[in-house]
């Protein structure tokens, strides 16, 4: 009898994962992604097993998803809090030297512990900026974002998040570029090689503006009220390191909002622990030739934000490191630092639950609309998954709607 009973409920639960599988397969078959490029998978974590895969194993655009690899590298490469200056004091004179930090003054942290330390030595300040080996922007950048605020310029001692922050015509941010704002109706909001800021509308804008060591020196002076000289060497000495906020607050920063910002620095700040210069490029051949060598597919990775439409990753790729992420950090820890579904960030209005069952990275572009991350079901089970549609013509809420229907399915079935 007791053997009768394990046929049926084996056959019964044959029966069942067939039936979920079927959906899926049907899903996917439909005219809705027949001119389009679409994979998804899906990975049970603690049984190490694949549920599902249509085209994981196919190369996408990954746009922000690319924070998931740079949010690892973070964790692998930097301390539990950010190092914020690198610095020597010798004969009377304080080296400085940055290290990519992009919270000094930034709009959302306006940290300034820097700033504080610096005003309370009495040595002469030297600025070494000789460190930065790496472009102001990703390869693959579409030039014509250089006035967005997502695009900020890339540099070794950013300040403000490399941003001009207008309100007003009277509320600049920093105040130094006040007199560099126009009131007129020009549609372009910076010129492209100079720091000109066009403003007309009673709203608040977030420009980028050109660095250059001698703005930096200059900004830097009036932050400290003092005087400081740019150096082209740093001395030999073992540095020391001035340390600001914890890691985690910048990571989750990036991973909510996706902030291409942050995420391109921590890349950079990640490479100081390779050598001493700042270089996205030596960051990622270190995790690809290291940490993540066993990846599935090897991809072809370029930044740290995913603006560039170089990067190429699989769905498999994703979910190997997402599969990382789970081992290796607390499950609570983990998701606190993803958008959570109907919650927070970039997924505040979609995968509505109660509780939440996504906790996910979202990635979009013109014709891009990825989604992967980690999905609880209704069987209590957390299963690890990646979403990528890339080269569609539909309009982006089409998309998401397909995907939501594809993950409620799991959430409520798996």
């Amino acid at each position: 009898m007791k053997k009768i009973f394990f046929i049926v409920y084996y056959i019964l639960i044959s029966i069942s994962l067939y039936s979920q599988k079927t959906f899926l397969i049907k899903h996917f078959d439909s005219d809705f992604y027949a001119k389009q490029w679409a994979g998804f998978y899906l990975y049970d974590p603690v049984q190490k097993k694949e549920i599902f895969n249509y085209n994981g194993n196919k190369y996408f655009i990954p746009a922000s998803n690319v924070k998931i690899f740079t949010l690892y590298t973070g964790l692998k490469l930097i301390s539990d809090s950010i190092p914020s200056l690198k610095y020597v004091s010798k004969n009377d004179t304080l080296y400085i030297c940055g290290t990519g930090d992009p919270t000094l003054l930034e709009p959302y942290f306006k940290q300034n512990k820097v700033i504080e330390f610096l005003k309370n030595r009495k040595e002469t300040i030297a600025l070494f900026t000789k460190n930065f080996d790496d472009t102001i922007y990703g390869p693959g950048w579409s030039w014509e974002d250089y006035k967005e605020y997502f695009s900020p310029e890339r540099t070794s001692f950013p300040m403000y998040g490399n941003l001009v922050t207008i309100s007003s015509p009277t509320q600049v941010y920093p105040s130094y570029f006040i007199n560099d704002v126009l009131l007129d109706h020009k549609e372009i909001v910076r010129d492209l090689r100079k720091n000109k800021f066009h403003y007309s509308d009673n709203k608040k804008m977030e420009i980028p503006f050109i660095t250059s060591d001698s703005l930096t020196k200059i900004l830097l002076e009036r932050e400290l009220n003092k005087s400081v000289y740019l150096t082209e060497k740093f001395p030999v000495e073992k540095p020391a390191y001035l340390y600001s906020i914890p890691c985690d607050s910048l990571y989750k920063r990036m991973m909510v909002v996706s902030d291409n910002f942050l995420a391109e620095q921590i890349l950079l700040m990640g490479s100081l622990s390779i050598s001493d210069k700042l270089n996205s490029s030596s960051a990622i051949h270190h995790m690809l030739s290291s940490y993540l060598k066993d990846l599935p597919q090897k991809p072809r990775w370029v930044d740290g934000s995913g603006l560039s439409r170089y990067n190429n990753f699989t769905p498999k790729d994703m979910v190997y490191v997402l599969t990382k992420l789970y081992e290796e950090i607390p499950y609570k820890r983990l998701i606190s630092l993803f958008p959570a579904g109907g919650v927070s960030g970039t997924l505040k209005n979609n995968y509505k639950g109660n509780p939440p069952y996504i906790y996910a990275k979202t990635g979009g572009m013109k014709g891009i609309s990825n989604l992967s991350g980690y999905l609880e079901t209704k069987s209590g089970k957390v299963l690890i998954f990646s979403f990528m549609n890339n080269n569609f013509q539909y309009p982006s809420g089409e998309i998401k709607k397909q995907m939501e229907e594809v993950l409620v399915h799991v959430r409520d079935f798996y």
